[in-house]
């Protein structure tokens, strides 16, 4: 599973506008998210904006540390010359991607995405108009990306508010730190959660996740 540790928050500038709103009324929901919230409140989750970056950035670094990860993204940024973009990475030889450090089904993961991208069919803008869980099963269609992807892509790229990843490890270790849980933290406790922090269960798991890697998350 891919840590979120340390991704660069650069170039992100669109805010999201439920943002304000989520935070006063987690805040006023439950006194450990209102500890989170006021120990963090430096930054805010934005987005890039560019789900082909996102998605590359995402099956490259599954699996991998958080090391490994950015050491392979920035060849891979390299060999496409600073443009991540579907044509360019489609007229990249297999033998190139792989030399980045990418396993064979990395490879294929990511040339298949670009040929996707490139015939239109797959359709980022038909995210808009879905739900969470329609989204996912899009994004899930998608070679090397999963439903922990997908939310990660939903959470991040689109700013969905209200995404609840329960796969993810550093979700559940945050519960069970600051809830005084063990680990892993109890389902029916984890679904307790996600109904009280719902509609802005995205901004509980940033700060939860802030809570155990000081450094802004982004992706």
């Amino acid at each position: 599973m891919f840590s979120k540790k340390n991704l660069h928050h650069q170039d992100m500038t669109k805010n999201p506008r439920y943002w304000n709103v989520a935070v006063k009324y987690l805040s006023s929901k439950d006194v450990v998210m209102k500890k989170l919230i006021k120990k963090y409140d430096d930054k805010i989750l934005t987005t890039r904006g560019d789900i082909f970056f996102s998605l590359c950035k995402s099956i490259i670094g599954q699996q991998i540390s958080v090391a490994a990860a950015d050491s392979v993204f920035s060849r891979f940024k390299k060999v496409c010359r600073g443009k991540i973009k579907p044509h360019i990475v489609n007229n990249k030889t297999f033998s190139q991607l792989k030399k980045c450090g990418l396993s064979k089904q990395k490879v294929k993961g990511i040339k298949e995405l670009s040929k996707k991208f490139l015939n239109k069919e797959f359709n980022p803008k038909l995210i808009n108009k879905m739900n969470d869980e329609d989204a996912i099963v899009y994004l899930s269609s998608l070679r090397q990306i999963g439903r922990w992807s997908a939310e990660m892509i939903l959470l991040f790229t689109f700013n969905r508010q209200n995404i609840w990843p329960i796969q993810d490890i550093g979700l559940l270790r945050a519960i069970s730190n600051n809830y005084k849980k063990k680990y892993l933290p109890p389902k029916n406790f984890i679904f307790k959660l996600q109904k009280k922090f719902s509609p802005y269960c995205s901004v509980a798991t940033w700060y939860l996740w802030r809570s155990i890697d000081d450094e802004p998350i982004q992706y």
